[in-house]
């Protein structure tokens, strides 16, 4: 005899198996956004160009959160800690006259040093709050930035390219032009081609791929199992031999430095850095692209900060031309923005507690 099995049809229930609601809805309404954008004839070559180049500027900086979730930190709303180690290193640089390519390099290897030390310290007081990590984590990138913002005044840089030029010398202004190092869009153009009309920067995209590659290799190592370990089951892996407060240190210390590389690879895309303010609520951003991925709070894939990166800047791409298109002659544009942006932070933050732990 026979048996007939019955096999159940792909519905919605079984398409949330194996992608995330937050990434569906999002999904959807970027969907929609590009429904109405083609509606209103937008050009679609400018809004994918952009949303191309905000994928990769954004893309380091949303890597970040992923070993400080693998590590069972959570994600890192502390990004702040390693985006003001960047800036900080791309001004050592610049004093230091490196222009070009050299600049890029030597703002690199600053950035790494000063977000290690900083990494570790950062380390060390998560595991001394265990339990209340994003909490803690979001007050410390707050007090960063703003300690930060007394700092750039106080430090001994008497660079006039980028002192207040009222100021004798002292104090960074809070915006620095990167073109004038030969700085701007280094990545950008490096073996950039046009598909039609849509610009593919080449090389920021290589980057972000490039790092998302050793990430993954590196979490397939033995001291990345031990960090997933850790953040899985800190009591299975205590008594497995592992030390899990060195694992989650470490983890740390990456995510700060992949924060504080992000945001020269962020800068030198815009072709400026911003000095005091500009870090503050940089963390959120990177979060929700991780969450809206499909990410939670204690898992998360290199698959999901390449999706939700996407998704995220790809939307934030179409909100903007759309609303200045539907609502033209007025003040609504920047406002709408920052509704659906901070929006979908909400809503991925809120889904991010749902998730599987």
């Amino acid at each position: 005899m026979v048996e007939i099995k019955n096999e159940k049809g792909f519905g919605l229930k079984t398409l949330t198996n194996y992608v995330s609601p937050p990434t569906l809805i999002i999904g959807g309404f970027w969907i929609f956004l590009l429904a109405v954008a083609a509606f209103i004839k937008l050009p679609f070559d400018t809004i994918f160009s952009d949303g191309i180049n905000r994928f990769g500027r954004w893309g380091l900086l949303t890597l970040a959160m992923l070993p400080a979730i693998q590590s069972g930190v959570g994600p890192n709303f502390a990004l702040p800690l390693g985006i003001v180690c960047g800036l900080l290193g791309m001004v050592c640089a610049i004093v230091l006259n490196f222009t070009g390519m050299g600049w890029l390099i030597v703002s690199a290897l600053f950035a790494i040093l000063f977000a290690t030390i900083m990494g570790f310290g950062y380390g060390k007081l998560m595991n001394m709050v265990k339990g209340s990590e994003m909490a803690i984590a979001t007050y410390t990138g707050f007090s960063m930035t703003m300690l930060f913002c007394i700092l750039w005044l106080l430090l001994p840089f008497n660079d006039l390219r980028i002192a207040w030029p009222l100021g004798g010398g002292t104090g960074l202004r809070e915006l620095i032009l990167l073109g004038s190092f030969d700085a701007a869009q280094i990545l950008d153009n490096f073996l950039s081609f046009k598909l039609g009309e849509i610009v593919i920067p080449t090389g920021l995209l290589l980057v972000f791929f490039t790092s998302c590659l050793l990430v993954w290799l590196f979490m397939r190592s033995k001291t990345g199992i031990a960090i997933t370990a850790s953040g899985s089951n800190p009591m299975f892996a205590s008594a497995a031999g592992i030390n899990v407060d060195r694992s989650r240190i470490l983890a740390n210390i990456i995510s700060t430095v992949l924060g504080a590389l992000g945001i020269i690879i962020y800068a030198q895309s815009f072709g400026f850095a911003q000095l005091y303010q500009a870090p503050l609520m940089m963390a959120f951003v990177a979060v929700a692209g991780i969450l809206i991925g499909g990410a939670t709070v204690r898992k998360a894939g290199i698959i999901h900060v390449i999706l939700g990166a996407f998704i995220f800047q790809g939307l934030m791409a179409t909100s903007l031309p759309v609303a200045n298109e539907l609502f033209a002659g007025t003040d609504l544009s920047e406002t709408l923005r920052m509704i659906i942006q901070n929006g979908i932070i909400l809503y991925a933050l809120m889904q991010a507690g749902r998730g599987k732990k």
